[in-house]
């Protein structure tokens, strides 16, 4: 797309702007969830996507997908709520922040501290909402951005403890030191979906290895040659051992052979080898074979390490490391048959390990760095991305100087990347917490039985099976923004798991302290209505004021206050003054602290409080503006918070009275609770003001918060809260987060927030008289990777906690590709601008283009513009013609809707149209959107160059029943037209409604309902009928094309080998051919045979066609309505003015002339077969 195309916004992108500008200025969107849902609740999820990133081509199709469902099921009669989300962790993001801040590793985060790096992973997560909240709605899409739920809010990661606690309990989740894939630059290990996503073909070394035998094999008896060990007096014997991982030979442990596989001694020159039979292949040269084995004869033997960092040193099970093994997985596919076992970086390894208590050696750390016991190659990444071979090339070398290297070579295959960061994982075994999937697998794959997938092989093959695999998943991170596992360890080795903010608050050490927040009595500030910010403004109290804190106090009395807590301003001072010598409590009693001191507002102290009220009328701006020279409330909010934390460390067992301001006084109420400035404003049911002299209760407990005093769940927050057990001993919490597929997972109940509070819209349980509501979800949509993702945890966390599946139906989306076929690159610049394209299509284009093409059944699309260019012109230009030609036609009193036409071509286009809407609905029930897109392409095609064409002449009749059957018709297929487009093109699907709808008929097609049309009886063969026709009027147009005859040209003749199926068709053959009579001989050899002799008269009536079309150009460039009479004035030879005056009554009721005469024109000229015509056209008045 040239930069001057790019710039520009085309009419049709307007014009859908104006459209969404309709639907905002109407709320047409929320009308549409508001209307009667005769048919009940339609449950659609939608996975959150990150606001990391302007969207993209696969958010643009799958969000298409999203709202081309919901919309056709509204119109159904089902209520469809659409609510957005967020999906704020993980390493995504993380990786986004390190590059910002120009963090290389995990440890460089702990050097920054958790507080400073997640705080910037805050403050950056939603930094393209705005961008989002713009283009979403731009793509046509319904759904409420408003009341979003974001995976990082305190309510979602409490939900998501409830789910972890309710496995925990229920033995489905346990901590295991299994061998996972670890990415050593994220320093965490990933989950099998994760590693899934990443391989890629890569060229490693593969080495065989030479590990000396150190104890004999065989009895030396009769037939039984002997295997001697390496004892120096004859030639050394060695273990063959191939691998493709170099880097983890430091850490071998064992050496593994199959039992009942048969192995040999071989010799080449001075030494000897051995390998499996089966493998004698790989050798090359000349090897002379001594003896033969089974492998189960080399199990228990000694051999000597390759790398001796390990032999002096002491260890647990040392007595088992450096023996051969035998295993199940050793094959003959590969290799040598003799498989190098180092536990703690291999799946297998790690199983014979824990088998036969072999040592688990640790030389490389989750940073991916050699430890430095590891001598040479101390502080060397084990697997770099910028050179994943290096360490093993250097290993090689070590190998070599010892003549250990009995061979290298290269091979390509396939390893893991991670999946964000790209660099190359590594087998590691660590200790992770684990959802137990094997335990309820079976249950998966029978739940998955019931669901719907589109395409439907996906049921059985990707999805059905990693389902039938399964593994138990790992949902622990070792990294920093997540939502914290709520696992706490004590002394004792005690695990502690919390599901919910109530029952952390049970494990907080509670001070005994009761807390009583009082505001003072009415001041002269109060009588005088203004502010009075300052702790030096001597408004005193009033009389009445006294009053009223003397009738306060006297109620305190029973509450036995230790501590008076003072506001250090003159009325506050003397309200505690009053309680203090009516409670007659010491002068010790009472400690000012200026954090109590009222809201400063700057420059409007001292003035009236109405007219600040004027410019902060609403309390959420207080929250964010400040006055100058003052603080806001977020400010004040944190000062009260410091107040009260720092009072609750301090004291045990005191009742402590609190005597502020009004706005210190609810902001404390705020800080307390953890609330945010929402939740601020909303708190104890709306209260806004605390009274004069009013005494409340402050309930308070100790909870993570961040800076500004707002529950929150998060690292380091999470971590600073003491947390102590039973028996008062302290807990500590493991530092992992969730892995945010867990979270993601937890979307359907999280996101309400349950099981604490909206169980009105959400709860699974269902009983005989109680259907469970908001679950399951009657469909979900993703790309085809989320079988590994999305659709996986959402499947596995469901059948966990409530035994059935989360979802019924699923549409999985393939890949969009570049213009050129490879993956979309913005580096390579292979395809268009979302945006820029829409600024030239309109996004209706591109919904259409992407619903109707292969990538909606899981298939890969190479991106076209060209195509959707092609639908903006074809489809939606060719539509909005029939749109206009049906304005210009319709009378101003409005054509009647009409669907009882006898007319053929009516029959037959109503008779398509019940077609049309019986195939898209079929189509959407079955949820394959290709199959409900494509038809209306041909429909439109047929409406267009068929319907619309034929009856051009029924439009200007005079006939006026005539003429309002074809309008009433066309009327009514554009309105039920416009309704079966909306699910798919809902811009121009309202533009068309707007255009033909009647008066009774709901302001928006999106309100409307889905037509529901009953097959007429003759349809068929109608749609038939017309078919044969159309199919005699092709190939009659063949036969003047092959003549070199122009269609305006009239033919006398055209015969049909068959007799027509309908007498009504004949007149449309006869117009369309421009033929005067159609015949039948059953003689003539092709379908049709067209008389091509042209008579004089023929070809007169053909150039008084060819002046006609002239004219009619002239009438359009002068922008004339068709109703608009003309006078017209023709400049020709004698010859032209005979012919024209003969056909002079026919021209005038085509062009609509009032008048013609014959004069000078010089308006125009056209020349029409030898005859030249100067043609001049004026406006009739």
């Amino acid at each position: 797309m040239d930069m001057e195309k790019q710039k520009e916004k085309s009419e049709r992108a307007r014009r859908e702007e104006a459209v969404l500008e309709f639907w905002n200025k109407n709320n047409i969107f929320q009308k549409s969830e508001g209307k009667k849902a005769s048919l009940g609740e339609f449950i659609f999820y939608d996975g959150p996507p990150f606001a990391t990133g302007l969207p993209h081509y696969g958010h643009i199709l799958a969000g298409t997908i999203k709202d081309a469902i919901p919309r056709y099921k509204t119109m159904r009669g089902f209520r469809v709520r659409r609510r957005w989300g967020w999906d704020c962790h993980g390493l995504p993001l993380e990786n986004q922040i390190e590059e910002e801040l120009n963090i290389k590793t995990k440890k460089d985060i702990e050097i920054l501290g958790v507080g400073r790096f997640n705080k910037a992973a805050r403050e950056r997560v939603l930094r393209y909402v705005a961008d989002w909240k713009r283009i979403v709605p731009r793509m046509g899409r319904f759904v409420d951005m408003e009341r979003d739920y974001k995976t990082m809010d305190t309510s979602y990661t409490e939900s998501v403890w409830w789910a972890f606690k309710t496995l925990f309990d229920r033995k489905l989740i346990y901590e295991g030191f299994k061998a996972m894939q670890l990415c050593p630059r994220c320093g965490t290990t990933l989950s099998n979906f994760e590693v899934s996503q990443g391989y890629k073909d890569v060229t490693d070394l593969a080495i065989t290895v030479k590990f000396e035998l150190l104890d004999p094999i065989g009895t030396g008896g009769a037939g039984d040659a002997q295997v001697s060990a390496s004892d120096g007096a004859g030639p050394r014997t060695y273990l063959l051992a191939w691998t493709t991982t170099p880097w983890t030979l430091p850490g071998n442990m064992a050496l593994a052979v199959a039992a009942g596989a048969s192995y040999v001694l071989v010799q080449i020159g001075d030494e000897r080898f051995i390998l499996a039979r089966d493998r004698l292949r790989t050798l090359e040269g000349v090897y002379t074979i001594v003896t033969e084995f089974l492998g189960s004869e080399l199990a228990g033997k000694r051999y000597r390490p390759v790398f001796d960092y390990f032999v002096n040193e002491s260890f647990v099970n040392k007595e088992n490391a450096w023996k051969i093994y035998t295993a199940d997985f050793v094959t003959m596919a590969e290799g040598t048959g003799i498989v190098h076992i180092a536990p703690a970086f291999g799946e297998d390894d790690l199983a014979l390990a824990q088998a036969n208590a072999i040592p688990i050696i640790h030389h490389v750390g989750m940073d991916g760095a050699m430890k430095p016991f590891v001598h040479e190659l101390a502080g060397m990444q084990a697997k770099p991305k910028d050179d994943p071979t290096r360490i093993d090339v250097e290993v090689l070398k070590l190998l070599a100087q010892k003549n250990f290297l009995f061979k290298k070579e290269k091979i390509i295959h396939s390893y893991p990347h991670c999946w964000r960061c790209e660099t190359p994982l590594l087998n590691y075994a660590a200790s992770s917490w684990f959802v137990k999937v094997t335990d309820f697998r079976d249950k998966l794959v029978a739940e998955n039985e019931k669901i719907l997938w589109v395409p439907e092989g996906v049921k059985e093959g990707r999805f059905g099976n990693w389902l039938r695999n399964a593994r138990d998943w790992a949902i622990s991170r070792s990294r920093f923004w997540g939502a914290p596992i709520p696992v706490w360890r004590g002394k004792n080795g005690s695990v502690v798991a919390i599901g919910s903010i109530a029952e952390l608050k049970e494990r907080v050490r509670k001070s005994g302290n009761r807390y009583l927040v009082m505001r003072h009595g009415e001041a002269e500030s109060n009588t005088k209505d203004i502010l009075s910010a300052l702790a030096d403004t001597p408004h005193s109290l009033t009389e009445k004021g006294r009053e009223q804190v003397r009738a306060a106090a006297e109620k305190l009395k029973k509450e036995k206050v230790d501590l008076v807590f003072v506001s250090p301003f003159v009325r506050t001072r003397q309200t505690a003054e009053i309680v203090m010598q009516v409670l007659q409590l010491h002068d010790n009693a009472i400690k000012l602290d200026a954090r109590l001191q009222e809201w400063n507002t700057g420059e409007w102290n001292g003035r009236p409080i109405e007219r600040f009220k004027e410019e902060f009328p609403k309390t959420i701006i207080r929250f964010e503006k400040t006055p100058k020279g003052g603080e806001n409330y977020a400010e004040v909010k944190k000062r009260v918070g410091a107040f009260i934390y720092d009072i609750e460390s301090q004291y045990e067992g005191k009742s402590i009275l609190i005597v502020t301001h009004e706005a210190p006084a609810l902001l404390l109420f705020a800080a307390a609770q953890g609330l945010d400035p929402e939740q601020s404003i909303a708190m104890q049911g709306g209260r806004s003001s605390i009274q004069q002299a009013e005494v409340r209760n402050l309930d308070f407990t100790a909870f993570p918060h961040n800076e500004e005093y707002e529950l929150d769940l998060h690292r380091p927050y999470i971590d600073e809260l003491p947390l102590f057990d039973e028996e008062g001993q302290p807990l500590k919490r493991v530092s992992d987060v969730f892995d945010c597929w867990f979270e993601s997972g937890s979307m359907p109940f999280a996101s309400n927030h349950y099981p604490f509070e909206h169980t009105d819209v959400f709860e699974p349980k269902r009983g005989i008289l109680r259907p469970a509501r908001g679950f399951p979800a009657d469909f979900i949509s993703e790309s085809m990777d989320q079988t590994r993702g999305w659709f996986y945890s959402l499947l596995v966390l469901s059948v966990a906690l409530f035994g059935r599946a989360p979802y019924r139906s699923v549409i999985t989306n393939g890949l969009i590709l570049g213009e050129d076929g490879r993956k979309m690159s913005k580096r390579l610049k292979n395809y268009p601008d979302p945006l820029e394209l829409v600024a030239s299509y309109g996004a209706d284009a591109l919904r259409y283009y992407l619903l109707s093409s292969p990538v909606i059944r899981g298939e890969e699309l190479v991106f076209s513009e060209k195509h959707v260019d092609e639908i903006s012109k074809k489809l939606i230009g060719r539509l909005d013609n029939v749109r206009a030609f049906y304005a210009l036609y319709a009378p101003a009193s409005e054509a009647s809707l009409r669907d009882d036409s006898p007319h053929i071509l009516d029959r037959w286009i109503l008779a398509r149209l019940r077609e049309l809407s019986a195939d898209i609905t079929e189509a959407m029930e079955s949820y394959e959107l290709d199959k409900a897109t494509r038809p209306i392409a041909l429909f439109i095609d047929d409406l267009s160059t068929w319907y619309v064409r034929r009856s051009r002449e029924r439009f200007k009749s005079n006939d006026s029943s005539e003429k309002h059957l074809a309008l009433g018709t066309t009327r009514f297929v554009l309105r039920e037209l416009s309704k079966l487009l909306a699910p798919f093109m809902p811009f121009f699907a309202e533009e068309l409604f707007i255009a033909v709808k009647e008066t009774r008929d709901p302001e928006s097609v999106h309100l409307a309902s889905w037509p529901t049309f009953q097959k007429g009886s003759g349809d068929a063969k109608a749609v038939e009928h017309m078919a044969a026709a159309r199919t005699v009027v092709s190939k009659a147009l063949e036969a003047r094309a092959r003549a070199s005859l122009k269609i305006r040209q009239p033919l006398s003749r055209l015969f049909l080998k068959k007799v027509l199926p309908d007498p009504a068709l004949l007149p449309l053959i006869l117009d369309e051919v421009n033929v005067k009579e159609v015949g039948v001989d059953e003689t003539i050899a092709e379908d049709v045979m067209l008389v091509t002799d042209i008579t004089s008269g023929l070809r007169e009536e053909g150039v008084a066609r060819g002046f006609i079309r002239f004219v009619q150009e002239l009438r359009k460039k002068h922008n004339l309505h068709p109703s608009d009479p003309i006078n017209l004035v023709v400049q020709a030879d004698q010859e032209g003015k005979e012919l024209l005056e003969r056909f002079s009554e026919t021209i005038r009721q085509t062009v609509h002339a009032s008048a013609i005469s014959f004069g000078e024109a010089a308006e125009a000229v056209v020349e029409v077969d030898g005859h030249s015509f100067s043609i001049s056209i004026v406006r009739s008045p």
